[in-house]
């Protein structure tokens, strides 16, 4: 790094709705070559009330609008709280902070209706206030706007950050949903292949009281069902064309019932074919690019050896490896993203692909927060 550097936080609650990851890092001012240093990390995870809270806003119940009110500013005061531990661990001061950027947590993720909308919470003006740092929030409603998906948002700051080679590379997220970014190609492409994490967590959480399967252990010790493995990549998601995005608005435990209800498996069966559910829907979307390559894979489903051998078979000409071979921990990746929108919108800068979520054109995302 040189002396062109700035300092932002990025802030992560994905739909996988098991916490929030944090990122204070050093990035290049945009007259100089990007490049990104992590200064410090922190993570927390949700409780379960809170989690409660959250799944339950994901669908249409009693007083609503009032427990998302309350979420709002109580996912507010978290990101708040891991604020300070990122500035206490790093010894940076918040008036060297350029700004914060937060995703929030999604509730509704609704860009295939007649009006399109997209909804994320963690109030960034209680934000700004609790933390005395400019925030920047509401990164997906421009591009909504703008006719696009809103999502995904991080194949731009993958191409930004790895796109300088001419070599054919994915990579690969895989947070509650799984997403590609297509990156050494004339466009850069990118979409939601389906669930990553999030039908494998809610019956692990469901059934074990765990927030996740460690290692697939749980999967491993199951027999995959080829037969509701088929009934559930029959799902119409799988066969629509891209750009598309999707959320737990269609994958969660109500959509598995209406699949399971006609068979009668173990829960680790089930969980087998939910692990092998999300490696097959990689694979094949991955296998409309190209037939051999290299995908580097970041997110909580990197972690997850299991998964990751079954979407090597799934995938025997293409060379699987961690984002940590491009010198960035999977864990962080997103969290990363954000810091460096929160860079774009400091300067005025675009940082949607329209090849990727269809927006008429390029847009400066989200708004900004000043503390």
């Amino acid at each position: 790094m040189t002396s062109n550097n700035e300092y932002y936080i990025g802030l992560m609650s994905g739909t996988s709705m098991d916490g929030i990851d944090a990122v204070l890092a050093e990035i290049s001012s945009p007259n100089s070559p990007l490049a990104i240093r992590t200064v410090s990390t922190a993570s927390a995870p949700f409780s379960a009330e809170l989690y409660k809270t959250l799944d339950s806003l994901s669908r249409s119940g009693e007083d609503e609008i009032y427990r998302l009110g309350q979420a709002d500013i109580h996912l507010a005061h978290t990101y708040a709280s891991l604020v300070e531990s990122l500035l206490t661990n790093s010894g940076i001061h918040r008036d060297e902070i350029m700004a914060i950027g937060s995703h929030g947590q999604t509730i509704r993720h609704h860009p295939d209706i007649a009006t399109p909308f997209t909804l994320q919470i963690g109030d960034p003006n209680t934000l700004a206030e609790l933390t005395d740092i400019n925030v920047v929030g509401d990164f997906r409603r421009r591009d909504i706007a703008a006719g696009g998906e809103g999502a995904p948002l991080v194949p731009a700051f993958h191409q930004a950050l790895f796109g300088s080679t001419d070599d054919f590379r994915i990579l690969l997220n895989i947070g509650g949903m799984a997403n590609i970014s297509i990156l050494g190609q004339q466009d850069l492409l990118g979409y939601d292949t389906g669930p990553g994490n999030i039908l494998m967590d809610s019956w692990c959480r469901q059934h074990l009281g765990k927030g996740f399967d460690h290692n697939g252990e749980w999967a491993a010790s199951g027999k995959i069902d080829t037969a509701l493995l088929d009934s559930l990549l029959g799902e119409a998601y799988f066969h629509a064309p891209f750009p598309k995005s999707t959320g737990r608005e269609l994958f969660n435990l109500t959509w598995l019932k209406s699949h399971t209800e006609d068979f009668s498996l173990s829960p680790e069966d089930i969980q087998a074919t939910l692990t092998e559910l999300t490696a097959t829907s990689i694979a094949n979307e991955i296998s409309k690019h190209n037939s051999a390559g290299e995908i580097y894979v970041c997110g909580g489903g990197a972690l997850n050896s299991h998964l990751m051998s079954r979407l090597a078979n799934a995938l025997p000409r293409w060379k699987v490896k961690s984002t940590t071979d491009l010198g960035v921990d999977p864990q962080w990746m997103e969290a990363l993203a954000f810091a460096w929108l929160a860079r774009q919108r400091v300067h005025k800068l675009p940082a949607n692909a329209p090849t990727v979520t269809g927006a008429k054109g390029l847009r400066i995302l989200g708004a900004l927060y000043e503390a």
